[in-house]
Parts: structure tokens; C-alpha cells; sequence
């Protein structure tokens, strides 16, 4: 349904008009009485075999929603009766941000990619606030935090600071991301002393807490292998609880859109299908490194349940999806738990004796 009569409509739209029009929809669901309820029963699949548990939060599945498309908090109660495990809000700045100037996101379709500059654009911490206070107890919501584009990189850790004491008690873990579009250039973003500078407060202020909120960190797929074992060291030497691999690219290797269409839509970050390969070696490496013992969020690329189920495979203990869904809609999470279902009850005939093992080429 979502193929054949959905996708051509909102492809129809601007990529921020179908985005607007989607939120809307979902808000609507959300007002009229049993709405959540229904949309439950059409699209989640819940079984024991999907349920995880991550840096002390109990997951009913490990498929989540990336950064950017909740960016405020208003419909992750929506997008949790959509099948989703956890949603991630965000990225939150203090001060209210309308972005960079429009056209600011492209579909590049030949790609099954999204190029986006919006510049982390979100309704501010006290609106997030207000739409936080609704009632979501037993969902799970994360929140990506970033400073704001005026605060210059010297002060960006009171930014950080600011929306996580003020966010501390509404949500469920936290995302420090040091990789938007507003950050600092990543050379300097992710060196060792500046990831620290930004870390250090929150971890001060979070000791001083009766409940304890997981804190990872977002990094993003360009940095080189040696920047990536930097960061995965700052993981174990701190009291960090994990990271979240990986924000879009900057790169255009090897695609299919042409010169002319890529060099129309300039500059951004691109996320979807040319990532994958790289966000997957990235949370390998990282799993590797750190001896598979801290928690990785994988995403990036994350577009058919063969990706996720490789994505889990290399490390990473939850997934999140953005530009997939764009492309596939809701029924993708729906075909991944079933996917991870079949390969569980799989597992478990196997280890039970009840199924022979098949030997397969890798």
C-alpha cells in the first residue's frame, strides 16, 4: 500500500512538505481517541525473542528512530505504535533553530539516498520540554543533544550542558552528537580533548542524580580508522556508556545520481544506501576495539533487513532507521522483526537439535 499509492504522493511533495504532511498525519492519529491503540495493532509486532536490554533499559525491539526525524518530540508516542523499539528525538538545541535557507533536503532516488543541510532545526528546549511531559510511561525515548549554530565551539559545552540537566528527567538515555551540521569542523569536533571538554559536565552533573541516564556519542563515518580507535578509547577510559555509529556523510563516492543533479544540490550530509558498507565496518571496529563489552547504536544505511540483521552481526546491539523508512515505509520495521523472529526461532531449533545445520558459503 505504502509503494503503490503513499510513496508517490509524499514523492510528489518537496521532501520537508511530505515530512511536515507525515507529522501531521501521525499528530491527527494521536488526537482521536484509540488512535495509537489501532495503529498498534495494524503495524507493531511484539515476541519475547526481540526484546533487548541495553545499558540497563529493557527494549521491546532493537529497531529505533534516528535523530532528525522527531526533531521536537511530537510524535514519538505515534511512532512507537508504528513498531518502533525506542524513538531518539532530536537533535535538541537550547534556543529555538529554523535552519539554514530553503531548498535544504534532496531526495536522490536513483540512490535510495537523502542529501540534508537543514541545520539542526528544532522548536527549542523549553517546547521539547512541553511535549516530554505527555504521559509515555513503558516507551523508551532517547535524546540527541547539540549546541546551538550561534554558540561558538569554545562554549558549546554549556549548551550541552543546559539541555541535558534541564532534559535529565524526561527521557531514557542521551545522545551527545558532535557531528551536526553546526558542530565545530570534525577534524577538531572529534579529537580526544574536545570530545572531553564536551563529556566531562555531563558526567559531573549526572553523579549528582538518584537515576542514572545513559550517555553516548554520535560520531560521524568520515573520520579515519585512526580517529575512530580515539574515540573508542575515550569510550573505555570514560564513564561514556556507548556510541551511536553513524551520522550522514559528506562524501559522494560511487554514485548513481549524476554530476550535474549532485552539483545542484551542493553541500550536506548524505545518508541512506551508500552508506551502509561503511557505517557497518565502522561498528565493527569499533566492537572489535572495545572487546564487545559497551553498548553501539548502529545506523546509516540501515535499508532491508539483511543490513540490519549484518548490522547486528558486527556489533551493534540496537539499530536506528531514517532514510529508509522515507523510501520503504512503516511496513520495513515490520519485515525486520519478523526477520530477526524467523532467525531466532532458526537459532534456537538448531541449539534445541531439532533442525540440522546446513552449511553455507560466507
Amino acid at each position: 500500500m505504502y509503494r503503490h499509492f503513499i510513496k508517490p504522493v509524499l514523492f510528489a511533495l518537496s521532501i520537508e512538505q511530505a515530512h511536515q504532511l507525515v507529522l501531521l498525519l501521525l499528530r491527527v492519529v494521536g488526537l482521536i481517541p484509540g488512535g495509537r491503540w489501532l495503529l498498534g495493532k495494524c503495524c507493531a509486532i511484539t515476541h519475547p525473542t526481540l526484546e533487548r536490554e541495553v545499558f540497563g533499559v529493557r527494549f521491546t525491539n532493537p529497531i529505533g528512530v534516528a535523530a532528525g526525524f522527531d526533531r521536537s518530540g511530537e510524535v514519538y508516542r505515534e511512532l512507537h505504535a508504528l513498531g518502533f523499539g525506542f524513538v531518539e528525538i532530536g537533535t535538541v538545541t537550547p534556543s529555538p533553530q529554523n535552519g539554514n535557507p530553503r531548498p535544504r533536503v534532496f531526495r536522490l532516488p536513483k540512490d535510495r539516498a537523502i542529501v540534508n543541510r537543514m541545520g539542526l532545526v528544532n522548536s527549542g528546549l523549553n517546547k521539547v520540554i512541553q511535549h516530554l511531559r505527555h504521559s509515555h510511561k513503558g516507551l523508551i525515548v532517547g535524546c540527541n543533544i547539540g549546541k546551538n549554530t550561534a554558540t561558538p565551539p569554545e562554549n558549546a559545552a554549556a549548551d550541552y550542558l543546559k539541555s541535558f540537566r534541564n532534559l535529565y528527567e524526561y527521557v531514557d538515555y542521551f545522545t551527545v552528537n558532535i557531528s551536526g551540521e553546526n558542530a565545530a569542523n570534525e577534524g577538531f569536533s572529534h579529537t580526544r580533548d574536545y570530545v572531553l571538554h564536551l563529556l566531562e559536565p555531563l558526567f559531573d552533573f549526572r553523579r549528582g542524580q538518584n537515576n542514572y541516564r545513559p550517555i553516548m556519542l554520535k560520531i560521524s563515518p568520515d573520520l579515519t580508522d585512526e580517529e575512530i580507535d580515539e574515540i573508542t578509547d575515550v569510550l573505555i577510559e570514560t564513564p561514556l556508556d556507548g556510541i551511536v555509529a553513524t551520522n550522514g556523510t559528506h562524501r559522494r563516492d560511487g554514485l548513481k545520481t549524476s554530476r550535474e543533479t549532485l552539483d545542484k544540490v551542493g553541500a550536506g550530509r548524505l545518508s541512506g544506501a551508500p552508506l551502509t558498507r561503511r557505517s557497518i565496518e565502522i561498528v565493527r571496529r569499533i566492537h572489535t576495539r572495545s572487546g564487545g563489552t559497551y553498548p553501539i547504536i548502529g545506523v546509516g544505511g540501515m535499508m532491508t533487513p539483511d543490513d540490519v540483521c549484518e548490522m547486528l552481526a558486527a556489533g551493534a546491539d540496537l539499530v536506528q532507521l531514517y532514510t529508509s523508512y522515507v523510501y520503504e515505509g512503516p511496513g520495513l520495521v515490520r519485515d525486520i522483526c519478523r526477520r530477526l523472529i524467523a532467525e531466532a526461532e532458526s537459532v534456537q531449533k538448531v541449539e534445541n537439535g531439532t533442525e540440522p545445520i546446513e552449511k553455507t558459503d560466507v
